[in-house]
């Protein structure tokens, strides 16, 4: 080869070297920088944000479910910080709890926290023990599972999730999960055989803290945003959506996790305490529920899909 073309062929490899070092750094600037803080939260942009147990620790766990092992209760010594944390370092990579500042990753862990307490609450039976027992918002955790159940919860006509012979699909969980169908696409999710042995959720406090999570992360149906992106402002709602009332913020967690069984039907009992305890635990975490953000509750928000048969995620409230 000539040197007068060797030397543009060197040209030319210098240039296209070039060129992949300024698109690599292009892509490394744009995807931001990776962090690791150990085994709670590593190889991801939202680790260099304090994890969860930077900013919410033991004590607040127990202050926002002081009575969960009392003797009225009925998951006693199940329920547990660790088992929380433990779960929670699967999505905080992802973001949960590690999303913006330091004061919307405790919103969110708080709203979190909110639904979980609520649907776990064993408030029904603290009458008569008033404020001395910390009244009815103090009660969350006190169950791990549905104790009387209506029904088996086995949608035979579902082929993608069979029921496995013998097996119920009671409510069972942090968030309970109602259904085989639910059991198996969260169970796929957490790679837990949810199917086949639904008691784990009522057997580890870790495994059900994950499929509550997971739930919480994921956008559990077709042309729905998950709770976690509703919350922390990563939808962007449509003219419909608009139309329909669905704006971000926590009102639109319950939309997307109960759907039309809490909203749309103005402001009843089992909207309001859900709310309740999101604001509660803002207090307790020192927060404060003046910052519970605009778009509160979902009394007048169109469901994101609508239920016309009582065998969907949203029938889990």
């Amino acid at each position: 080869m000539a040197p007068r073309k060797k030397m543009i062929v060197l040209v030319l490899l210098l240039l296209a070297a070039a060129a992949c070092t300024i698109a690599a750094a292009s892509k490394t600037k744009k995807a931001g920088k990776v962090c690791d803080k150990g085994w709670e939260c590593k190889g991801s942009v939202y680790c260099c944000n304090q994890t969860i147990s930077d900013f919410f620790q033991v004590y607040q766990f127990e202050n926002l479910f002081s009575k969960r092992n009392t003797p009225i209760a009925h998951a006693v010594g199940f329920w547990d910080y660790q088992a929380f944390i433990t779960a929670s370092a699967d999505y905080q990579p992802l973001g949960f709890g590690t999303t913006g500042g330091k004061q919307t990753q405790m919103q969110e862990v708080a709203a979190f926290l909110g639904h979980v307490g609520s649907k776990t609450s064993c408030k029904k039976h603290n009458r008569g023990y008033g404020v001395a027992t910390g009244g009815p918002l103090a009660w969350g955790l006190c169950y791990n599972k549905e104790l009387s159940p209506s029904q088996s919860y086995c949608d035979d006509t579902n082929f993608d999730y069979p029921c496995t012979p013998g097996v119920d699909y009671y409510g069972r969980g942090a968030l309970p999960l109602y259904w085989n169908y639910n059991y198996g696409s969260i169970g796929d999710g957490i790679k837990a055989d949810l199917l086949s042995h639904p008691e784990y959720l009522e057997q580890n406090a870790t495994i059900a803290f994950q499929a509550a999570i997971y739930r919480w992360m994921t956008p559990m149906k077709k042309k729905q945003p998950s709770a976690h992106d509703v919350f922390v402002g990563k939808w962007k709602p449509t003219k419909n959506d608009t139309l329909a009332k669905r704006l971000p913020g926590f009102g639109a967690t319950m939309n997307v996790l109960y759907g039309d069984v809490i909203c749309g039907q103005g402001y009843i009992d089992s909207m309001n305490n859900i709310v309740s305890h999101y604001q509660y635990y803002l207090d307790l975490m020192g927060v404060g529920r003046d910052i519970s953000g605009d778009n509160l509750d979902c009394a007048e928000q169109a469901a994101f899909n609508p239920s016309y048969k009582p065998s969907s995620t949203s029938s889990s409230a």
